[in-house]
């Protein structure tokens, strides 16, 4: 086959072709040729924040309240958002994460959807030179220590608010009473540690544990899963849910089972749209992560570590305890 640069062209312009082209191979794909890859201004730091699903009105809530810091603060830093469609699609928030490497943020702070699964690209930033900071769903410790990485911790005590929440519930039950619980992802380090503190709960009440499924953090799962728990324990009390989103989903399953206030509901994260369900009991309780601040206090770790400031240790942040 002949070369059709140096058929018909000049060799100059064929030259300058042919280097058009492979710049659109290595880097066409995620946006327009004429869209240069934005840089920051130097000597300020450009911040990515990668989080799980923006379906999840708790995430984009923390986006928000990124965005409106880095706006107030537009002059020490700039803000690149990111999430992927749904919180099991690992292999698109590894992908978040190599795109934000090949633009050479100065820092990435993630919420990540596995606890072990991100730890291998995240390894990758941190050899580049990227400083990365944790934060809502905590790296697995034992992973973290095998690939001999330190990564800084920012949020909650997800076991402390679970109990807390647990507890609350258990106040409107008696001893004996049968309850189940609907769980994350689980191997999510934040859905492991509300599971437990759910369980703590349970076990101080004296209730009964019937059962643990898996809701996968999405409202429609979570309604599948217990309209199956409805359907197989016909005196169950109540069900506790790892996130808000899958109480929404549950509190629809009860409502079409015909079980409206024979059920207790119990949630994470008080989210905007549960507030309703408080307020007529349909939801007993949930916890406030205070989500429009969770990325705000891991990026202020971020550019505190830039600045030159040592590595924090990790950091506990505030869980409420939210009733009617």
């Amino acid at each position: 086959m002949k070369n059709r640069f140096s058929t018909n062209l000049t060799p100059l312009l064929a030259s300058a072709l042919l280097m058009g082209a492979l710049a659109l191979m290595n880097g066409g794909c995620s946006k327009a040729p004429d869209q240069p890859e934005p840089k920051a201004a130097p000597g300020k730091p450009r911040v990515a924040l990668i989080m799980k699903s923006l379906a999840n009105e708790f995430f984009s809530t923390m986006a928000e309240g990124a965005k409106k810091h880095q706006s107030t603060n537009s002059a020490s830093y700039e803000l690149v958002v990111n999430g992927i469609k749904n919180e099991t699609d690992l292999g698109e928030q590894v992908n978040l994460v190599e795109q934000m490497i090949a633009q050479r943020v100065s820092a990435i702070v993630i919420a990540p959807a596995d606890s072990k699964a991100l730890v291998t690209v995240l390894k990758r930033a941190k050899i580049a030179g990227i400083l990365v900071v944790n934060i809502d769903n905590k790296l697995d410790a034992g992973v973290l220590k095998q690939a001999d990485l330190n990564i800084p911790f920012v949020g909650p005590d997800n076991r402390a608010g679970a109990r807390k929440v647990g507890e609350a519930l258990a106040k409107q039950l008696k001893a004996g009473d049968k309850v189940t619980i609907i769980e994350g992802i689980p191997t999510a380090f934040n859905g492991q540690q509300r599971r437990l503190g759910f369980e703590d709960a349970v076990k101080k009440a004296g209730l009964t544990l019937v059962g643990v499924q898996s809701g996968r953090w999405e409202m429609e799962a979570a309604s599948n899963v217990a309209a199956a728990m409805l359907s197989e324990h016909a005196d169950l009390k109540a069900i506790l849910c790892a996130n808000d989103s899958m109480a929404l989903g549950t509190v629809s399953a009860i409502q079409a089972a015909g079980k409206t206030g024979k059920v207790l509901v119990a949630g994470f994260d008080n989210i905007s749209a549960l507030q309703p369900l408080l307020q007529k009991g349909q939801v007993v309780a949930t916890a406030d992560q205070h989500g429009d601040q969770l990325a705000v206090f891991g990026i202020e770790a971020a550019l505190k570590i830039l600045k030159g400031e040592s590595a924090p240790a990790d950091q506990t942040t505030v869980v409420d305890l939210i009733t009617k």
